[in-house]
């Protein structure tokens, strides 16, 4: 599929974020100012290769996530070793700094020889091996205002108030009292530019849950694949159940899937967000955990949202399968805006997005982030060699690069039940909250991102693409109707065509205080109008055709997904009747107990943990085996039965009685 030997010094294909950066938290070159503690600045060897030969990626990937490691080995060293700005960097250079250089330089060199043997070798990946140490800006710990009706931050408030000494945050890395910004203190996004008479103007909604059922791992199986912990941080899986390091297209093809319309096995998967409030997790001691300064309670997604949209200036095309996308960058807090594309908002604020903050959000409004995809294709590659150059952005008119295909544009939405953390007591009131990270990336809001690989069935897709390109609204809650208001693009990130962004002018709050705010209640970013939810949901893709309609009936697993020391659990798959070609288990009685809608959290209050959560109808918990002959078709029959055949004894006896009688009367 991919050539040859390649190096560049930036994606211009893959950055969301053209003319982003000079704002607050970066300096006059575009790169992110650090912000209350030292930290080690690697370049990123992945980012600069944009051509593997087939044959040399498995080496190519192990040295690429030993990079990783290294970096991270190196950081913590740096923490134990209480080196703060000021001081003398001479021992940290000759421990740590020049160390790391030399173990570096040997990877990249075994990068070289792995392409070389099979393609061009690559040229400038040696000056790549040096680190640079980057100390701590202690101006940087200013706190903005708090939100009215939200817990107050002093203005002059730090994170001293830590855990963990020389750092901020449970883990000792972060966040700091500057990564929080008051929403309501961000202007609002600019008009989106109108839609051409050709625009792709429908949706399709695909409905998975909010992973009740504690799926999550530090893999990344597209940046490292067969590398457990290639990511040094956990993820939230929704879709599907299959995904780890080792996951073959095959497994994930074969997997099971926790989305409503079993045609949809993909794998949307995102780092957890974690309350920072003393919680021991079961990772705590795990790499990707709290080893890796990941620490705190895992928040369980209140709401996930996945909307397919389209495109604004013409018809979309379908995803080839197994497609490939990572939007946003996982280091982009040392690497550069380039590829960010974070965004963070609250309920009833989404047309105020942060890239480098997080919300806080007024009284009884909930943390939202938003990841909206790369929505352009090359037509040729499902993948690349920095994961990044087969996909593009549109430009601000919704335009594709040359050589570059529009297709349905995903648009993630997570809704999160979590306060504004007390910054002027380091969170100690209310705890503060963080996505999780490299180590060595501080839990910085810009590094949030998300992945996504394409395992719809083709003719699901094929119902995508007519739904988006005719108009339509589609998925669980839609009618397969023109009923459905035009995608925008937005600046939500940057160049790319974001579907909601909203043009209203100084929006106030839609929730009330009390409970959190049901979903129907919540804002929408996916810019489609959709019904009321039935008691059982129908998909609708044609008005015309029966075949897209069926009925959903929430089946238990039978099968259990092993992970390699991870959290794990069933996923639940449901009847599918719309495919006649798609040979499928016989329907199971589904639970007395109807589940949650899937997409939301079964319950207001964040999710402690992966374990003991259930009710979403894309996470249902597996069926609890049943006592032989208390339940099922014999039993149920005899329960019916014997009270008709104690009847029938009662009556013969009367019938028996009475002829005695007349008997002895004559």
């Amino acid at each position: 599929m991919l050539g040859g030997g390649g190096l560049v010094a930036a994606n211009v294909y893959a950055s969301a974020t053209e003319g982003w950066g000079g704002g607050s938290g970066t300096n006059g070159t575009g790169r992110i100012l650090s912000a209350g503690m030292p930290t080690i600045d690697c370049p990123d060897v992945g980012s600069r290769l944009t051509a593997v030969p087939e044959a040399a990626r498995s080496d190519v990937d192990r040295e690429l996530a030993l990079l990783d490691r290294q970096t991270a080995d190196a950081y913590r060293q740096l923490q134990q070793s209480g080196w703060t700005a000021g001081q003398d960097s001479g021992p940290v250079d000759d421990t740590i700094m020049k160390p790391l250089k030399d173990e570096r330089a040997g990877s990249i060199a075994r990068i070289e020889d792995a392409v070389d043997r099979v393609g061009e070798r690559p040229q400038g990946l040696d000056a790549l091996a040096g680190c640079t140490l980057r100390p701590g800006d202690d101006t940087g710990a200013q706190a903005t205002a708090a939100p009215s009706g939200g817990s107050p931050a002093s203005a002059s408030a730090t994170a001293s108030g830590s855990a963990a000494p020389n750092g901020a945050g449970q883990g000792g890395n972060g966040p700091v009292a500057s990564d929080y910004a008051d929403i309501t203190s961000v202007q609002p996004d600019v008009p989106n530019p109108p839609q051409q008479a050709d625009a792709s103007r429908g949706s399709f909604t695909s409905e998975c849950g909010v992973n009740a059922n504690g799926l999550r791992n530090s893999d990344n199986v597209i940046v490292a694949p067969g590398v457990s912990n290639g990511a040094h941080h956990f993820h939230d899986y929704v879709g599907n159940q299959g995904n780890n390091a080792f996951a073959s297209d095959d497994d994930l093809a074969k997997a099971g899937t926790s989305c409503v319309d079993q045609g949809d096995r993909s794998t949307y998967y995102w780092p957890v967000l974690r309350l920072q409030d003393g919680t021991q997790e079961r990772d705590a001691g795990s790499p990707g955990g709290g080893t890796e300064g990941n620490a705190g309670r895992i928040v369980t997604p209140k709401q996930v949202t996945l909307t397919f949209v389209g495109n604004p200036r013409g018809k979309v095309t379908a995803m080839p399968r197994f497609l490939r996308i990572i939007t946003g960058d996982a280091k982009a807090f040392v690497n550069g805006p380039g590829n960010a594309n974070a965004s963070w908002s609250c309920t009833g604020y989404e047309d105020r997005q942060l890239k480098d903050k997080y919300p806080l959000c007024p009284q009884d409004s909930d943390v939202v982030r938003t990841f909206r995809f790369q929505s352009c294709w090359d037509g040729r590659n499902t993948d690349s060699a920095n994961h990044r150059t087969h996909v593009a952005f549109t430009a601000p008119d919704g335009s594709c690069p040359a050589g570059f295909q529009p297709i349905p544009q995903l648009v993630q939405r997570l809704v999160y039940d979590v306060r504004a953390p007390s910054l002027q007591d380091g969170g100690r009131t209310v705890p503060l909250f963080a996505v999780d990270s490299f180590p060595e990336q501080l839990h910085k809001p810009v590094t949030d991102h998300g992945d996504f690989i394409n395992v719809f069935d083709e003719d699901l897709m094929r119902q995508m693409v007519d739904c988006i390109n005719s108009g339509r609204t589609c998925g669980p809650d839609g009618d397969g109707s023109g009923a459905t208001a035009s995608p925008t693009p937005g600046s939500g990130s940057g160049t790319t065509a974001t579907p909601g962004g909203g043009t209203t002018g100084q929006p106030t709050s839609t929730a009330t205080s009390g409970p959190a705010p049901s979903a129907s209640q919540l804002p929408r970013t996916d810019a489609t109008t959709t019904p009321d939810r039935t008691a059982a949901p129908t998909r609708t893709t044609a008005p015309t055709r029966t075949a897209g309609q069926h009925q959903r009936t929430t089946q238990p697993d039978q099968g259990h997904e092993q992970d390699h020391g991870t959290e794990q659990a069933h996923g639940t798959q449901h009847d599918r009747t719309t495919r006649p070609d798609r040979s499928t288990e016989p329907a199971r009685p589904a639970s007395s107990t109807s589940p949650a809608p899937a997409g939301q959290s079964p319950q207001a209050e964040p999710s402690g943990s992966a374990s003991g959560q259930a009710g979403a109808a894309g996470n249902a918990p597996p069926a609890q085996p049943q006592v032989q002959g208390t339940q099922g078709a014999l039993a149920e029959t005899g329960s019916h039965l014997w009270p008709a055949a104690l009847g029938t004894l009662l009556a013969l006896s009367g019938v028996v009685m009475l002829l005695r009688a007349r008997r002895l009367r004559y």
